[in-house]
């Protein structure tokens, strides 16, 4: 059975316990890396081609922009297949109740027959949101368990959970 991380995670000015501060490493990688050491799952991290901004505030505004739109930004790669692969761990930051459109563009773009898809993110309060049923709606012949949500200020100290989680 071979695993593969697959996220999404954002650097630059990010919203932590009520303030802006800069993330040289974003919440969603802390946490995939993790994750990564516990299972020894492969890691893919995905990217748009067009970057939002550094700035939180300009940041929000263009994501915000994409989700009204339902845009699906262009990703600089995705994994050459996902055949080997018998379960996807998935993970991104909630973006208003769900993933960021880039994790629907990747999502759009293979077949997960067969695949169990364990949906990770990072929040500041509000957990899953709807993600879970997102990914079930996008992916209907996946089993997509039920997800696991990181507090992104406190995503340093989430390894016991994601341990608990995995098993």
């Amino acid at each position: 059975m071979k695993e593969i991380i697959i996220y999404y995670s954002r650097t630059g000015e990010n919203y932590v316990n009520g303030s802006i501060k800069t993330l040289t490493k974003g919440n969603t990688e802390v946490a995939a890396e993790m994750l990564k050491k516990l299972t020894g799952a492969d890691l893919f991290q995905l990217e748009q081609v067009n970057h939002y901004s550094n700035d939180y505030n300009v940041c929000i505004n263009e994501a915000k922009k994409d989700q009204r739109e339902n845009a699906r930004p262009k990703l600089k790669a995705v994994p050459e297949n996902l055949l080997e692969y018998d379960t996807i761990y998935l993970g991104y930051p909630n973006y208003w109740g769900s993933m960021p459109m880039a994790v629907f563009t990747f999502l759009e773009q293979f077949d997960f027959t067969g695949k169990t898809i364990r949906p990770f993110c990072t929040h500041e309060g509000s957990g899953m949101g709807t993600s879970e049923s997102d990914i079930q709606k996008t992916c209907p012949s996946a089993t997509v368990e039920k997800g696991l949500p990181l507090h992104g200020a406190n995503v340093i100290h989430a390894e016991q959970q994601i341990k608990k989680w995995i098993k």
